[in-house]
């Protein structure tokens, strides 16, 4: 059956990145875009042509899910996990995978639910200055930039997973 570690065998660990990569990164985005949306609903109520901003500040927070599902499916397709070849990988393989994407599993989450919070503030600064969305994403995207790093670093580890 090969080598295991916490009952996992390499094949599993690799199975076990892809799908919590996925999990926390729309975690985390689900999270920051319903906060974002509620506050947004309510302006809205208000004064219904602030939309356009406010749908931007509100979508912000959803990228890290897409962070997430790009990691998680790159892991699906560098080791085979579809066609079967996954089975193939090592326990030291696997958890090398599962590693890798640590950074965008931790990162993705936090940064997406912190995201949505500055979000929600910069609805709240488009409430009373409509013309400040822009200012609002600029300061909601700072947040952004650990999520992005977090998949550079993840791609650079799951490539060295697939190399090593």
């Amino acid at each position: 059956m090969g080598e295991t570690f916490l009952g996992f065998n390499g094949y599993q660990w690799a199975v076990f990145a892809a799908s919590l990569s996925v999990i926390f990164g729309g975690i985390g985005s689900c999270v920051g875009i319903a906060s974002a949306a509620k506050m947004s609903a309510g302006v809205l109520a208000e004064d219904p042509d602030k939309f356009g901003g406010l749908l931007v500040l509100s979508i912000l927070p959803g990228t890290q899910g897409i962070y997430g599902f790009i990691t998680g499916l790159l892991v699906v397709v560098f080791f085979g996990l579809l066609e079967g070849d996954g089975k193939s990988i090592v326990l030291a393989q696997g958890v090398r995978i599962f590693l890798g994407c640590l950074p965008v599993m931790i990162m993705c989450l936090v940064s997406g639910i912190f995201q949505g919070m500055v979000s929600t503030a910069g609805v709240s600064l488009v409430a009373k200055r409509g013309e400040a969305a822009g200012q609002g994403m600029i300061l909601s995207a700072l947040v952004e930039t650990y999520a992005v790093l977090s998949l550079v670093v993840s791609l650079f580890l799951i490539m060295a997973a697939q190399s090593g």
